[in-house]
């Protein structure tokens, strides 16, 4: 399943944009989250939530500047990205995981991209400073 994000753009700092991401069929059960990676580093967690209950967990690096959410009728993810600086450009991608758990995960496991299981091909955020 290939997901397809959108949104990203060029932005001043302290500006804002927002990220839409299809998400697949069948989600009620699945996690899905936003991921970023800039040029030169590893691929880092941002946020993500549970579908089914709207949990919601956060990179302390974006806490309280960006907002994940869904829209269950439409199945589609959000990042909303607020005061954004130099350091948030990156190219963002969208990632579900679709896994039927027997548990709630915790929010280590959120954070790990080998959890996720569909990727979209990524929407790059630029900064201007």
């Amino acid at each position: 399943v290939q997901l397809q994000a959108s949104g990203g753009g060029l932005v001043q700092a302290g500006g804002s944009l927002r990220l839409s991401c299809a998400a697949p069929p069948r989600t009620f059960n699945s996690r899905m989250g936003w991921f970023r990676r800039a040029p030169g580093k590893e691929r880092e967690f941002v946020a993500a939530l549970s579908w089914r209950s709207g949990v919601t967990y956060y990179a302390d690096s974006v806490k309280g500047r960006f907002r994940i959410s869904r829209d269950g009728g439409k199945n589609e993810l959000y990042l909303q990205m607020n005061s954004l600086e130099p350091e948030d450009a990156a190219t963002y991608y969208c990632a579900g995981d679709p896994k039927t758990l027997g548990y709630n995960p915790s929010s280590t496991y959120y954070s790990k991209s080998a959890n996720y299981d569909y990727w979209g091909q990524g929407t790059q955020v630029t900064v201007s400073s």
